[in-house]
């Protein structure tokens, strides 16, 4: 969908709703102009480069962040004012949002090589976008194939079936949601290569 302001497009990916508005949201934004992003009350950010030069985000006058290497990230509260410059020519991101106190995300973009094994918690959700090769997921006898821009998602009921594991080869962009319930969070998302 194009963008109101008219400096982008954006590609949603996947979406949990709830009532009120969504529990967390993951796309790819096309970021051709400068301009202001849109405001998000009471949702946490997390935006990663994907392809371009850059992007500088600004918050009342003060530089919050330069984006200017590949899979480089930035976490930000969506109520904040941010104003974005282009730093030489479009780029395209990644963006997880999450309703904050509801959902908490971790985000990492890394290679993938020979194996990886993600591990959940019930009711945790991992998402797995390929951005670029090819990836074989394996979860108990279940098998599935993605590809250069396919985004797979593993939800975790109980903890007998709390791992899949991943192997291939290319670059992985891997989001783990986890429900928070009160204040309590989860231990830092386990990822481990094989």
């Amino acid at each position: 969908m194009r963008w109101k302001n008219d400096g982008g497009w954006t590609t949603e990916i996947a979406l949990r709703d709830a009532p009120g508005g969504f529990l967390w949201r993951v796309s790819i934004a096309d970021i051709e102009r400068d301009g202001p992003f849109s405001h998000f009350p009471g949702v946490d950010r997390i935006l990663v480069l994907l392809e371009g030069n850059g992007i500088e985000l600004d918050t009342d006058a003060a530089l919050l962040q330069r984006l200017d290497r590949r899979f480089a990230q930035v976490a930000f509260p969506g109520e904040a004012r941010i104003d974005c410059r282009l730093l030489a020519g479009p780029t395209r991101d990644f963006n997880v949002m999450t309703r904050r106190g509801a959902v908490e995300a971790a985000v990492v973009a890394r290679p993938l090589v020979d194996s990886m094994l993600l591990h959940g918690h019930p009711g945790d959700e991992w998402l797995v976008h390929v951005h670029a090769g090819t990836v074989l997921a394996q979860r108990g006898g279940e098998r599935l194939d993605a590809a250069t821009g396919d985004t797979l998602r593993f939800g975790f009921e109980d903890d007998a079936d709390n791992r899949v594991v991943l192997t291939g080869s290319g670059e992985v962009i891997l989001v783990h949601l986890m429900p928070q319930t009160g204040h309590a969070s989860h231990p830092t998302p386990e990822i481990r290569a094989r």
